[in-house]
C-alpha cells in the first residue's frame, strides 16, 4: 500500500496573528493535528503551508484547531486571498483609527505625568484617560493573552499585556490608597503614562508593520494584472465579450491590435507579432502564425489573428509563475527556521527575566525597591517585544523575491536567495538584462554615387519600414525620421515573412530585409564588408537595394545599459 497516494500540500491565509509568537503557535497547532506530514507559517504573508494526508484529515480539522486558541483559517480556495486582503484591509483601518484616538487620549496623559504631576486631581485625570486606552482600544492585547493563556502558551500579546495591565492595576492602587505608602514613607508614584505610551506606540508598531505586509504582495499583484479581465469569445453566433472566468479549453478567441492575451493556447487564423518578453525577456516581438503556441500575459503588437484555448485559469504558464513566486515568497529560509526556533522560547524566557528582575530589586533595593522594580518588570516585558525578529526575514524574503518577479527574475525559493552571497560567476544569456530592451539604429550606411538624389531614397525606405509590422522596424523609422519628415508615396506593399518587405516607387521594385532577401544583388566589397563586420559584432543587419544594387546596411543593436 502506497501511504503517500493521497498526500497534498495546499496554502491557507490565516487570520489573527500578531506577532511571531503566533506565527510558531499556529504552526505547532496545526503540525500535531493527526495526518499532517508538515506544516509552515509565514508571518509575513500571513499564510501557512500544510502537507497532510487527504484520507486521515481535512483542512476543516485545521480551522477548528486554531479557532480555538484565537486564530482563524480561511478555507476558500477560490477567493481565500480576496477575502484576507477584505479583513486585513477592514482591520488596517480599524487598527488606524484606534491608534489615532488612542495617540489624541495618552497626550495629556505624557503631558500631566512628565510635567504637572502636582496638580490637583492630577492621578484621577490619567486614569480616566489611560482606563480607555488600555482596556477598551487595547483589549485585543488581553484577549489574545487569555486565549493563549489557556492553552499555556504566551506571545507578544502576553508581554504587552502583562506590562501595562501590571502597570495602569498598581498605579490604580496608589491613587485610591496614597496612604498605604505614606505609612511606610514612601511616595506612591503612579505609572498611567507608561501604560498609555506602551500601548499606543505598540499600535503604531503593528500599523506600520501591517502596511509593509500589504506592501509586500505589491508584486504578485502587479503579475496578476498581466492578465485581461475579459476575452473577445468566437462563435458560429458572432463575436462576444465573456469574462476569463468563463473562458474553457476549446474556445475561440479573438485578439486585436494591443491587447493582452488572455490564456495560453495555439493560433488557428491570422499572424501577427507578439511581444513576450515577461516570459522570455527577448525585446524583440515574436512572429505568431497558425499553428503557434500564445501564452497569457503577453501582448499583441500589430496585427489580429484567433487562437483556441488549451489552458485556462491555474494551468496557463503566467498562472504558474505566480504560483512559484507566492511559494517562494512562502517558503523559509534556513536563518528564519532558526529565528522561528528563538521566537517559541522567547516569550518564557523574557517573562522569567521579568520576575527575576522585580526579585532583584525587592532583595536589594533599598528604598522604593517595590516601584523601582514594578517599573523594570514593565520595561522588560515591554522592550523585549519579538516581533522584529519574526517579520525582519519573511519580509525581506518577499520583498526580494517580489522584485526579482517584477524585473522577470524568478527565485526558486528562500533557499535559493540566502545562498545567493555564495556566487562568484552570473551568466546572462538574455537581451533587456542588461541591455535597455529598446532596438535602436546604431549605424546607417549608404552606397557612395547613387543614380538619384540620396533624399529620395530616404523616402522610400521610410516608406516601407512604416507598412511593416515587424518590430524592428520602428528602429529603423525612428531613424529615418531624424534625417527626413516625408514618405513616399509607394505601391505594391507587401510583407514577405521571415525575410522582409517589397514595394514599388516609379516603377522600380525596392526591397528591405535581411541577408534571406539578397539572391545575386550587386553589392559593393565595401558595403559587404562592411556588413560582415556588424554582423561579427552581434548587430541584426537590414539591407535596403533595388532590381540592380544595395542602396544601404543598417545595422541594429540593443545598447547595453549605462547603469
Amino acid at each position: 500500500m502506497d501511504s503517500h497516494k493521497n498526500i497534498k500540500t495546499i496554502s491557507i491565509p490565516v487570520l489573527g496573528m500578531t506577532c511571531a509568537g503566533c506565527a510558531v503557535s499556529v504552526e505547532s497547532i496545526i503540525s500535531a493535528q493527526h495526518g499532517v506530514t508538515q506544516a509552515s507559517v509565514n508571518y509575513a504573508t500571513q499564510k501557512v503551508n500544510v502537507t497532510y494526508d487527504e484520507d486521515s484529515t481535512k483542512p476543516e480539522n485545521f480551522q477548528k484547531a486554531v479557532q480555538s486558541v484565537g486564530y482563524d483559517l480561511i478555507l476558500d480556495t477560490e477567493k481565500g486571498d480576496e477575502l484576507q486582503e477584505e479583513v486585513q484591509a477592514d482591520a488596517y483601518q480599524s487598527l488606524k483609527k484606534r491608534t489615532i484616538i488612542s495617540g489624541i487620549l495618552a497626550l495629556p496623559v505624557v503631558v500631566i505625568g512628565m510635567v504637572f504631576m502636582d496638580m490637583p486631581y492630577a492621578n484621577y485625570i490619567m486614569m480616566v484617560f489611560t482606563a480607555p486606552i488600555v482596556f477598551y482600544f487595547g483589549k485585543n492585547f488581553f484577549i489574545n493573552a487569555y486565549k493563549q493563556a489557556r492553552y499555556s502558551k504566551a506571545n507578544m500579546d502576553t508581554l504587552v499585556a502583562l506590562s501595562t495591565g501590571i502597570a495602569f492595576l498598581f498605579s490604580l492602587f496608589n491613587t485610591f490608597y496614597p496612604k498605604f505608602w505614606h505609612l511606610r514613607g514612601l511616595h506612591p508614584h503612579v505609572y498611567y503614562e507608561a501604560a498609555a505610551v506602551v500601548i499606543v506606540f505598540i499600535m503604531l508598531g503593528k500599523l506600520l508593520e501591517e502596511r509593509a505586509k500589504s506592501n509586500t504582495s505589491s508584486a504578485i499583484k502587479k503579475l496578476i494584472g498581466l492578465q485581461p479581465k475579459t476575452v473577445l469569445l468566437t462563435t458560429e453566433h458572432g463575436e462576444r465579450e465573456i469574462s476569463i472566468g468563463d473562458v474553457s479549453r476549446g474556445d475561440q478567441i479573438l485578439v486585436r491590435s494591443g491587447e493582452k492575451i488572455a490564456v495560453d493556447g495555439k493560433v488557428y487564423e491570422g499572424s501577427s507579432y507578439v511581444d513576450e518578453s515577461m516570459i522570455t525577456g527577448e525585446p524583440v516581438a515574436v512572429l505568431k502564425e497558425q499553428g503557434d503556441k500564445v501564452f497569457a500575459g503577453t501582448i499583441n503588437q500589430k496585427g489580429s489573428f484567433k487562437f483556441i484555448a488549451e489552458q485556462v485559469g491555474s494551468e496557463t504558464m503566467l498562472a504558474q509563475i505566480i504560483k512559484l513566486v507566492q511559494q517562494a515568497q512562502g517558503s523559509k529560509a534556513p536563518v528564519q527556521k532558526l529565528v522561528d526556533k528563538i521566537a517559541g522560547i522567547f516569550v518564557p524566557i523574557v517573562m522569567l527575566i521579568a520576575v527575576i528582575t522585580l526579585g532583584i530589586w525587592l532583595l536589594f533595593g533599598g528604598e522604593n525597591a517595590f516601584s523601582q522594580g514594578l517599573l523594570a518588570m514593565v520595561t522588560v516585558l515591554v522592550i523585549a517585544c519579538p516581533c522584529a525578529l519574526g517579520l525582519a526575514t519573511p519580509t525581506a524574503i518577499m520583498v526580494g523575491i517580489g522584485r526579482g518577479a517584477e524585473n522577470g527574475i524568478l527565485i526558486k525559493d528562500a533557499d535559493a536567495l540566502e545562498s545567493g552571497y555564495k556566487v562568484n560567476a552570473i551568466v546572462l544569456d538574455k537581451t533587456g538584462t542588461i541591455t535597455e530592451g529598446k532596438p535602436q539604429v546604431t549605424e546607417l550606411i549608404w552606397e557612395e554615387g547613387l543614380a538619384i538624389d540620396l533624399q529620395v531614397y530616404r523616402q522610400i525606405f521610410l516608406a516601407m519600414e512604416q507598412n511593416s509590422e515587424h518590430p524592428l522596424a520602428a528602429a529603423i523609422v525612428s531613424e529615418l525620421k531624424k534625417q527626413t519628415n516625408k514618405a513616399a508615396a509607394v505601391t505594391n506593399f507587401q510583407s514577405l515573412t521571415g525575410k522582409g518587405v517589397t514595394a514599388v516607387y516609379d516603377t522600380q521594385s525596392y526591397w528591405a530585409g535581411s541577408h534571406k532577401l539578397l539572391s545575386g544583388q550587386s553589392i559593393s566589397s565595401e558595403l559587404g564588408e562592411y556588413a560582415k563586420s556588424l554582423q561579427a559584432r552581434a548587430a541584426t543587419v537590414i539591407y535596403f537595394f533595388n532590381e540592380t544594387q544595395v542602396l544601404a546596411v543598417a545595422a541594429i543593436a540593443d545598447k547595453v545599459k549605462t547603469t
